[in-house]
């Protein structure tokens, strides 16, 4: 559990600068060339570093809802005539709430990450460049009507995402 929450305060440019020693020429995984190992400045070593940053935080939010969930409740299915799977999917549903909060944990961590993504990725023009490194690169360029624009729409899909997982805790928008 210590891991994991360490796991869960990784600095993203820290995980970046990681995925980036890994994966180039003289790191342990540069010189295989195999379809499961992503290249550097490909959205493989992107998705690798996000995949490294949002884990944690998924599985240790998940965890801390599972283990809230009343101890008695499997007892309960398992008196029942449950099977293991049966139990790991009633306790999941009664910490539905949670476990969709640490997907919105994780989400939320991924899609406000820069320096990962620029480490690994190398913020390529239509290769590697998403929406917070274009922002960075427009606003470093002076360029603060376009970042604007960019960072509304990242808003809105954030948005347009969080209010999807709300209906899918059950919840209305309205709250």
């Amino acid at each position: 559990m210590t891991l994991l929450y360490t796991g869960m305060g990784f600095p993203p440019v820290v995980v970046g600068l990681f995925v980036y020693l890994l994966l180039s020429r003289s790191g342990p995984l540069g010189g295989l060339n195999s379809p499961l190992i992503p290249s550097l400045f490909t959205p493989g070593a992107m998705i690798m570093a996000q995949t490294i940053i949002a884990v944690p935080l998924v599985a240790g939010f998940t965890m801390a809802s599972v283990l809230g969930v009343d101890p008695q409740l499997r007892d309960q299915v398992r008196s029942l005539g449950a099977t293991a799977w049966q139990t790991s999917v009633a306790v999941l549903t009664e910490a539905r709430v949670g476990v969709i909060a640490a997907v919105i944990a994780g989400f939320g961590g991924i899609i406000s990450e820069v320096g990962a993504v620029m480490l690994v990725g190398g913020n390529i023009e239509g290769r590697t460049r998403v929406l917070t490194t274009a922002i960075v690169l427009n606003t470093r360029q002076g360029e603060f009507d376009l970042a604007l624009a960019l960072g509304i729409i990242l808003l809105g899909i954030t948005f347009v995402i969080n209010a999807g997982m709300l209906r899918l805790q059950g919840r209305s928008l309205d709250r």
